[in-house]
């Protein structure tokens, strides 16, 4: 049985593509987001686009937490 965190995760990192894809994407997102935040000034078209990515990039956290609370539910029933 995986045990910590960490380890669950990896575990559906090899075994579910759905986490997978979301993890990538996840990734991805953080990347942009980091190119941005490197940034002095953003303009307002910028600022819009940072905020977008972090809705975004919440948005996939909160499906892979689910993906891990369903995995931890399958593991004691």
């Amino acid at each position: 049985m995986v045990k910590t965190q960490d380890e669950l995760k990896a575990h559906l990192m090899e075994t579910n593509e759905e986490f997978r894809r979301l993890a990538q994407e996840h990734c991805e997102y953080k990347k942009k987001l980091e190119a941005l935040s490197s940034r002095i000034y953003l303009t307002p078209e910028e600022q819009l686009e940072e905020v977008r990515l972090k809705k975004i990039k919440l948005k996939l956290k909160d499906q892979m937490e689910e993906i891990l609370n369903r995995y931890r539910a399958q593991q004691v029933a």
